[in-house]
């Protein structure tokens, strides 16, 4: 498992924590310069340029380099192109040219993986969905006529969400026929796929609706049996950011402790001086309705 996420590196990067992702880049580039200075340094050192780097009469390798700091410093220097003039390379020194170009492809190379990932990692969307708001709760109430199992989103930015889907999996765990036991089994709850109500267009808050039918998944469950059930409702919310362009996904779930038998969301939009105002505060309060305790089915 280890060497699968090091085969992709820097992915593995850009799904560590801030902390982790700062602590990597602080010790990468001071392990790379301590590095480079020390190989600086050990040329000086075996060519002789520290015991005679005051004489005016020798070339040395690296001009003004007396210590392993002066080192340091020439190395800091070339790197972030400074360039004080002081410090530099002199044309009889091959292996000195040989060291700056490879420190230079090496720079480069650190550079752009560094910089690369910590600014995937800031432009990632992931706190977009920050301000996409899901109800606590779901609730099971009858619309139309028919019993549907309902639960509210909201947008809290003024930007849109382009494009934006939403889809409903509902994880249980089932025996087959043949007695194979599934614990996670996946299944799919209709939101409005045929009809195209999945599609949102998410300027004001939105209460999902999943129809409660011979084909939902639900077609048994009554208030009766809800307290004895046990499952999960995820929720996703994908779209794209209209300000980046890149796509964003947003989670949620509900377990059978989080749905309410005969409940309704209570409404949070309201017309105020020829504009409409919602009101966040009431976004996941509801209250009961008459709703008859049987399932579909019965």
């Amino acid at each position: 498992e280890s060497s699968r996420y090091l085969s992709d590196l820097f992915t593995t990067l850009v799904d560590l924590k801030w902390r982790w992702n700062l602590l990597i880049f602080l010790l990468t580039y001071t392990v790379a310069w301590l590095v480079m200075a020390s190989m600086w340094w050990g040329i000086a050192y075996l060519r002789g340029d520290l015991h005679r780097a005051h004489d005016d009469t020798y070339s040395p390798c690296v001009a003004n380099v007396y210590n392993f700091p002066s080192a340091f410093l020439f190395f800091i220097e070339t790197e972030a192109t400074i360039g004080y003039g002081h410090r530099y390379i002199t044309e009889r020194c091959p292996e000195g040219i040989v060291l700056f170009l490879f420190q230079s492809l090496l720079g480069s190379i650190v550079d752009a993986f560094l910089i690369g990932c910590m600014f995937i990692k800031m432009s990632q969307p992931k706190k977009r969905a920050e301000t996409l708001m899901f109800s606590r709760a779901a609730v099971v109430s009858q619309r139309d006529g028919k019993l549907c199992l309902m639960f509210r989103v909201g947008n809290l930015r003024n930007s849109h969400m382009v494009s934006a889907q939403i889809r409903c999996k509902l994880i249980k765990s089932r025996q087959t026929p043949e007695g194979e036991f599934l614990p996670l089994d996946q299944c799919e709850l209709d939101v409005g796929f045929g009809t195209g109500a999945d599609q949102l267009f998410l300027v004001s808050p939105l209460t999902i609706c999943h129809e409660i039918n011979s084909k939902s998944p639900f077609f048994c469950l009554s208030q009766r049996s809800l307290r004895s059930e046990q499952f999960e409702i995820v929720v996703i919310l994908e779209g794209i950011v209209e300000t980046t362009g890149m796509t964003c996904q947003a989670r949620t779930s509900y377990t059978e402790d989080e749905v309410l038998w005969g409940h309704r969301f209570l409404p949070v939009m309201s017309l105020e001086d020829g504009f409409f105002r919602v009101d966040y505060s009431q976004f996941h309060a509801t209250f009961e309705v008459p709703t008859p305790p049987y399932s579909v089915k019965e």
